[in-house]
């Protein structure tokens, strides 16, 4: 099978070539859409594509691989592949469902710690030649209630290390595991009941069509004064004009983001700048996201949850084995 693989560093390029060595893959440096081709590939022979969350699918892709019978992201989230595209053309998705749980849910609470003890303020003092603590208190987590919005893997270790802290939890989903919240001592309410009673709120959503600013104007104005917000999810849950009214009005007293919405823009500003005509809402978007970069009881990173030398070493071995499975017929991790 002919694969085309998106990677990210040399040493991830060095450790796919031994281990699809059966294969014939061909290496492409970054995302499709951000870089030219690479390695010597052309879209009618490929097979199969290997990709990150930075590169995106949709009609124009499929129809670049005509050849295309399956995709591997090597990510949890598929919201980059237009699924009706993929399935109307019989391509078979897979995915990585299980590499991070511990590991964003870890990175939630470094988001909350930094907050909570002013982290970024006190070292920034120091390292300005200050050893003075004055005007950086912070809280306790102890005691606390905090709220997680989505109980999957991720959820449920933020609700575990939530309970070592010795914090109360509330939670919503959709579909709750009540034998879960029984052995954690904790209750499922709905989502307005979540917002209005927690102190700490944590994101551990998807991004679907139901959950795009879910955090939004209404949903700020209903949380408790002084409330700290954490996402680790997807910028999309956040409606940002809504989060910079918040903190203005002093709903929220800090935020711990390391996703935002239109991210791709912070990245590469000219990207959109150099549009002919820029979207109106984008443009607005990336500059309501330097007003929360620039903000003091913000802390903002770049979507840098899953990056643990464990967690990157799990994906690409499910990814390996998720790709030896499809060219056996046996599919595994497809996305439905």
């Amino acid at each position: 099978m002919k694969i085309l693989y998106t990677y990210e560093t040399e040493q991830e390029k060095s450790y796919i070539a031994e281990k699809l060595s059966m294969h014939d893959v061909v290496f492409h440096a970054g995302s499709l859409q951000d870089n030219p081709p690479t390695g010597g590939w052309s879209g009618e022979d490929i097979e199969c594509l290997c990709i990150f969350v930075n590169s995106t699918i949709g009609n124009a892709e499929c129809e670049q691989f005509p050849d295309l019978k399956y995709i591997a992201t090597r990510s949890t989230g598929f919201d980059h592949i237009d699924m009706k595209c993929a399935h109307e053309r019989s391509i078979v998705v897979s995915s990585v469902p299980s590499y991070g749980e511990h590991t964003v849910a870890e990175y939630a609470f470094a988001l909350l710690l930094t907050l909570s003890r002013n982290m970024s303020a006190a070292s920034k003092r120091v390292q300005e030649g200050s050893f003075s603590s004055e005007g950086l208190s912070g809280f306790d987590l102890y005691g606390k209630t905090i709220g997680v919005l989505g109980t999957g893997k991720i959820g449920k270790n933020v609700i575990k290390i939530a309970r070592g802290f010795g914090m109360t939890v509330t939670a919503f989903d959709l579909y709750p595991d009540q034998g879960f919240a029984k052995e954690n001592n904790f209750a499922y309410t709905s989502l307005e009941e979540v917002i209005s009673h927690a102190d700490i709120i944590s994101l551990h959503l998807p991004q679907t069509t139901d959950t795009e600013h879910i955090i939004d104007k209404v949903m700020i104005s209903k949380m408790k004064k002084g409330s700290i917000i954490i996402n680790t999810a997807r910028g999309s849950l956040i409606d940002t004009a809504a989060l910079v009214w918040g903190l203005k009005e002093g709903i929220i007293a800090g935020a711990g983001l390391d996703v935002l919405d239109e991210e791709g823009y912070v990245a590469d500003e000219m990207k959109l700048l150099s549009h002919d005509s820029p979207d109106p809402d984008e443009l607005k978007t990336l500059l309501l996201n330097h007003y929360l970069i620039d903000h003091p009881h913000v802390v903002i990173t770049p979507h840098n949850a899953f990056n643990t030398r464990e967690a990157l070493q799990r994906i690409l071995d499910v990814t390996v084995e998720n790709i030896q499975r499809f060219t056996s017929g046996s599919f595994l991790n497809v996305v439905k």
